[in-house]
Order: structure tokens, then sequence, then C-alpha cells
């Protein structure tokens, strides 16, 4: 079934995002809970060593649909999407929100929760900076970040959300050919490894530097 989507739903979907990387979703903990099993285990050396694993660990999880039916707080997301695409974003806003803690950066603060966001659509975060009439160089800081302005941030997460279902449209899932997008269609139950991988990498970099 069609709806429209508004920027109201759209800074509905990145406070759900957000939500779900600060506070777990269903039976996964908080990405600072999932942090802090890392950083208590002295069988690594520094926390490199630890981000690295842990993107390999969650990279390897089979996110089957018994599993993603078994999640909760799908009822509260704001935009009708599949399980299989809500529970693949949320799980993957938790490893970056735990990777953000790993570094030393609090996930309640608003210009990491922004952060955390961008990471999820990768390569497309320059792009949507410039949107918003950030100045961006060779690649994005956590000192960039946090001279932006608190409206600009809000900016910055609806137009994070658009692009996550634009990107998802462009896989056959969402039609977006129209002016006021349209959400549909249909997403198989589980986690692209590919882009868990990806989107780990690129939050250890940010996070890191």
């Amino acid at each position: 079934m069609a709806q429209e989507i508004t920027d109201s739903k759209l800074t509905q979907l990145a406070r759900w995002l957000t939500d779900s990387a600060v506070n777990g979703i269903g039976p996964l903990s908080s990405s600072k809970q999932l942090a802090d099993e890392y950083k208590l285990d002295k069988d690594y050396p520094d926390n490199d060593s630890r981000v690295s694993s842990l993107i390999n660990w969650e990279t390897s999880k089979n996110f089957g649909t018994g599993f993603l039916t078994g999640l909760g707080g799908f009822v509260t997301l704001p935009i009708t999407v599949p399980a299989g695409m809500a529970a693949a974003w949320a799980v993957q806003a938790r490893m970056i929100g735990a990777i953000a803690e790993m570094y030393g950066h609090s996930v309640k603060e608003d210009r990491v929760k922004t952060m955390i966001l961008l990471c999820l659509i990768g390569s497309d975060m320059t792009a949507v900076l410039r949107q918003c009439g950030v100045k961006v160089g060779r690649k994005v800081t956590e000192s960039l970040i946090a001279k932006i302005p608190g409206k600009v941030l809000v900016e910055i997460n609806k137009k994070v959300g658009f692009r996550l279902l634009t990107k998802a449209g462009e896989k056959g899932v969402i039609n977006l050919t129209k002016a006021i997008p349209v959400v549909g269609g249909f997403v198989s139950g589980a986690v692209d490894a590919v882009s868990c991988r990806i989107v780990g990498n690129v939050a250890q970099k940010m996070f890191k530097s």
C-alpha cells in the first residue's frame, strides 16, 4: 500500500534509527552495552582490534526471518517498510553506535547520532552534507560535524532517511519515481553482509579520526 513520505516521517525515521542504536531493539542490547562487552574483554590489545572483531561478528550473523520477526520495536516505525529492511538498518545503527562508544563518543549526543546516520549511507554522506550547505573536504570527520548548527543537523537527519529509502528503491524494493516518493515492495528478511561490512568500515574511519 502506497504512502506519502513527509518531512515529519523522515524525521521520525531518523529518530527511530538512532533510538535503535542508543537503546537497542527487541532482544538486542544498547550500543553502549555492546561496546562495554568488548571493552571489558582484555584479549584485545586495543580498540582497533575490538572494532574489527565487532564488524566481523555483525557481518557474519545470519538474520533469518525467524530472528527478524522476534525483534521488537517495529510497531513504532513511522514508515511502512518490510521487517528485513528495517532490521538491517537498526542492527547496523546499533553496530555503528558501539563503534562510536569504543572510540570514546557518547551516542546520546546529537552530533554523534547524526554521524551514526551518515555512516548508514556510506559514501553518499558527502553528497547529503553538501545538499545541506556544509563544506566538505576529502573526508567527513568528527570536527566537521561538531561545527554544524543544530538546525542543520535536523535537515541532515531527514535527508539521510530519504537517501536510505532512495537506495532501497534503486534495488527495486521501493519506488521513488515521483517528487513525493511512494514506499512499497518487499525485501528479503536478512542483513546484507557486504553492506554491513562497508558501513562498519566507514564508521571505524570516522569515529577513530
